[in-house]
């Protein structure tokens, strides 16, 4: 039997009309990995908080930006989440260099960092200080880290809300 040109045409969309079937499991993982990557590039930077060092408070308003950590609790100095020297024996120095502190720094102040100066390797250091260390040592830490050739020292704080 012969078809007319209308049931063939007919026939035709018949045959290659097949349902559109999507996966909607595929397009949550993809929205779920589109919302983690908006929320992680917000701009909010945190910095690593030991939990033994207890930031002091206050008001400031400028953001932490990404430079090398130095945390000095009341027992030890870390720096980048390694532990370079004691508070004890940073304090009982004579001379206003922490030697370990400073063997730590110029190592560290060599590698290259995310938004660094022109010749790639930061100058900036952020120091997390308990808010009961004595001032001496604090003197101390930065100090040596001036003399490790840190130009820009910033505290950190936790904001007054």
């Amino acid at each position: 039997m012969k078809l007319t040109p209308v049931q063939k045409r007919a026939a035709r969309l018949a045959r290659n009309n097949s349902g559109l079937d999507m996966n909607l499991v595929a397009l949550i993982d993809i929205f779920t990995i589109l919302i983690f990557f908006l929320m992680s590039s917000t701009g909010i930077e945190t910095l690593t908080n030991a939990r033994a060092v207890k930031l002091p408070m206050s008001v400031a308003e400028k953001t932490p930006r990404q430079t090398i950590v130095v945390s000095v609790s009341d027992t030890e100095i870390v720096v980048e989440g390694r532990k370079v020297a004691d508070v004890a024996d940073a304090l009982k120095l004579q001379d206003d260099l922490i030697p370990a502190l400073k063997a730590e720094l110029d190592l560290l102040a060599a590698r290259p960092v995310l938004g660094a100066d022109k010749d790639g390797t930061s100058k900036a250091v952020t120091i997390l200080g308990d808010k009961h260390i004595p001032y001496s040592l604090l003197r101390k830490v930065m100090y040596t880290g001036a003399r490790a050739g840190f130009v820009e020292i910033a505290f950190a704080v936790q904001r007054k809300t």
